[in-house]
């Protein structure tokens, strides 16, 4: 095999590697609450465990890396490929905290009042 085809296929693991780790490490503070349910279990929500979390590191493995694809084919600039793949997978971490909002702790009065 080629040099240059081992060391891009490195790469390209690497990215797709830290882009899954990093967006399960994301995911986690938020879906806490689904998970443990808080009060008595009450709000337990496994789904978090069973749909999102799967979907989540899918999405932040496969962004960056299918960027840094497009880039390196384009470009032909390895580096330039990872700036944009940092840069695509922070815009993607991004919308996601923006847009996923799993049931977290009711506000502090929340309760069925004195």
């Amino acid at each position: 095999m080629n040099t240059t085809t081992d060391t891009t296929g490195r790469a390209g693991c690497l990215i797709a590697g830290l882009g899954a780790t990093i967006g399960a490490l994301v995911w986690a503070p938020r879906a806490a609450f689904s998970i443990d349910g808080g009060f008595e279990g009450h709000a337990r929500d496994l789904s978090v465990l069973f749909v999102d979390l799967p979907l989540i590191v899918l999405g932040a493995a496969l962004l960056p890396l299918l960027t840094w694809a497009l880039t390196t084919r384009w470009t032909g600039r390895p580096w330039v490929a990872v700036l944009a793949a940092a840069a695509a997978f922070a815009l993607g971490i991004w919308g996601l905290l923006e847009w996923w909002t799993p049931r977290q702790h009711p506000d502090p009065g929340y309760g069925p009042g004195m």
